[in-house]
């Protein structure tokens, strides 16, 4: 095996790599009628960078607990990271759960 025929084997990897990382993320839907903040942390007391279109979707990163919201989905403290440092109310988005559905933020 050449040199070459390694490097190509091994970037087929990254590439493989990178693939199955976008087909684990999970995409889920803000409460419909509802324009979504999208804020710098996880709280209310954090800025507003951006507000989310209503039928907009967000991918989930990671989740992390802060200020307790009140929402269409009931009342969570819960805070989903949706980019780098960007989060929205888990109350305002269309989980499934009352819980975590991702991993902590670290």
């Amino acid at each position: 095996m050449s040199v070459d025929r390694a490097e190509e084997v091994e970037g087929s990897k990254s590439v493989a790599t990178a693939a199955a990382a976008a087909a684990a993320v999970h995409y889920y839907s803000v409460a419909p009628g509802y324009r979504l903040n999208v804020r710098r942390g996880p709280g209310t007391q954090y800025g507003i960078v951006r507000v989310l279109p209503e039928g907009a979707q967000v991918a989930i990163y990671c989740q992390t607990p802060g200020t307790s919201v009140a929402g269409p989905y009931g009342t969570s403290n819960i805070w989903d990271n949706i980019a780098n440092g960007e989060f929205v109310s888990d109350a305002y988005v269309l989980t499934g759960s009352d819980g975590y559905v991702a991993s902590r933020c670290g």
